[in-house]
């Protein structure tokens, strides 16, 4: 029921739209805008035709933000709690074991390595391997000692 309703509200929208667009777009450019009042001529006259534009523009106007305001109401009704996505959080994750992947997953010794360098600890951090291989990288070299 609320979606028939809800898809009717959007299409009577989507209608006041166009005929604002329409009545907007038939408007003679003068400048005075909503502000001109109105001329004794009557409806028929050039400037009762104006008054009557500008008055059908802000009836479609405020039918066109009511309808916002209505259509905003009904789609934040219809929604239940929301549930947060945390495959990518920090914390440990209750399965118990953290997942390994070759980001993840404790550095392997290589054989230029120096034997008494130590293991990189485990680190949910997608990225930790890749700062110690950078840190380790970066490591001031010893200049030659000067006589």
């Amino acid at each position: 029921m609320m979606s028939s309703l809800f898809t009717f509200v959007l299409v009577l929208q989507a209608l006041v739209a166009a005929a604002m667009i329409g009545v907007i777009l038939m408007q003679k450019s003068e400048g005075g805008g909503l502000g001109v009042g109105g001329s004794p001529g009557g409806m028929l006259s050039a400037r009762g035709a104006a008054d009557f534009m500008t008055r059908a523009t802000t009836i479609l106007a405020c039918l066109f933000v009511g309808l916002s305001i209505v259509l905003a109401a009904m789609a934040s009704v219809g929604r239940s709690g929301s549930t947060i996505d945390t495959s990518l959080s920090k914390t440990a994750q209750p399965g118990g074991a953290a997942p390994t992947s070759s980001l993840t997953a404790p550095a392997q010794p290589t054989p230029d390595a120096p034997a008494n360098a130590a293991p990189a600890p485990v680190s949910n951090d997608p990225l930790a391997a890749a700062a110690a291989a950078a840190t380790q990288d970066a490591a001031p070299i010893e200049a030659p000692a000067k006589k």
